[in-house]
């Protein structure tokens, strides 16, 4: 059984925004400090997830899958150090974009370029953009179910997947017939550490490179929403210090200062 795990390559969500810069050109973040990048922290939930499910059933093969512009070799060996069998990048300028029509049809080309897959695994959402549309739409491209904020996966006997979904007042129970596709969300868990000769064995593989040219990608069917305009958020904080003789009088100041600012309002009838 093959288990395809999506896996994309994003700023450090850590990363101070200080250090970002914004190209209005390109309409692109850029980080103005020399950071790597990391693993999406969905898609590593993802890995887990696949990983949970070849403890229970050793004829899982693992393959991790990646389309992009360019990728910290290291960073993206991370996924053969925690286990996984294969690691599979397609790079392309092209693809270092906001819209998911085009990851998510870079991604149907190669599986099934590579025969198909029993199970697909995403995150939730991608750090960088939040758009959480590429499973959908992988989904959509594949002719496949999809069971969406899976906290659990297993596979039951009868050929089919079932997940313990995230719902805001609890969860619920979906399955589906294989072959499908799941989005795992952050109560899944995190993704397991690896041991220090997992990560020399690691550094000495080198990931399978597909060329995009070399993949029969699908055209968008319609035009694609256009960037407009890129900001980044402005906060800031102030401090007012409250100074007075005694208790009581701090507390008097506090309150005028409060109202003031209208953070409260003095009660009257039918007000607390």
């Amino acid at each position: 059984m093959r288990v395809v795990v999506c896996l994309k390559q994003v700023i450090d969500p850590l990363t101070p925004a200080s250090t970002l810069t914004l190209d209005q050109n390109d309409k692109k973040i850029r980080v103005g400090i020399v950071a790597p990048p990391v693993i999406n922290g969905f898609d590593e939930q993802g890995l887990e997830a696949a990983l949970r499910l070849r403890e229970k059933r050793k004829d899982i093969e693992i393959v991790c899958l990646a389309v992009g512009e360019r990728f910290n070799s290291d960073v993206m060996k991370r996924s053969l150090a925690v286990g996984a069998d294969q690691l599979i990048l397609v790079q392309d300028a092209s693809l270092d974009t906001w819209d998911p029509y085009p990851i998510a049809s870079a991604l149907a080309a190669a599986i099934r370029q590579i025969g198909g897959a029993d199970l697909i695994i995403c995150g939730r959402q991608g750090s960088d953009w939040d758009n959480a549309l590429t499973p959908y739409i992988l989904a959509d491209l594949l002719a496949l179910p999809l069971l969406s904020l899976a906290k659990r996966v297993e596979l039951n006997e009868g050929n089919r997947v079932e997940i313990e979904r995230v719902l805001a007042d609890g969860s619920m129970m979906m399955n589906a017939p294989l072959p499908a596709l799941v989005t795992v969300t952050s109560e899944l868990g995190a993704l397991r550490m690896p041991s220090v000769s997992a990560r020399l064995s690691a550094a000495r593989k080198q990931p399978r490179q597909i060329a995009l040219a070399d993949l029969e990608v699908s055209a968008a069917p319609v035009r694609a929403p256009e960037v407009i305009d890129l900001a980044i958020p402005v906060t800031g904080r102030s401090c007012t210090f409250i100074e007075a003789a005694d208790g009581p009088g701090a507390g008097a100041r506090l309150a005028e200062t409060l109202l003031q600012a209208g953070a409260i309002r003095l009660g009257g009838e039918g007000q607390s």
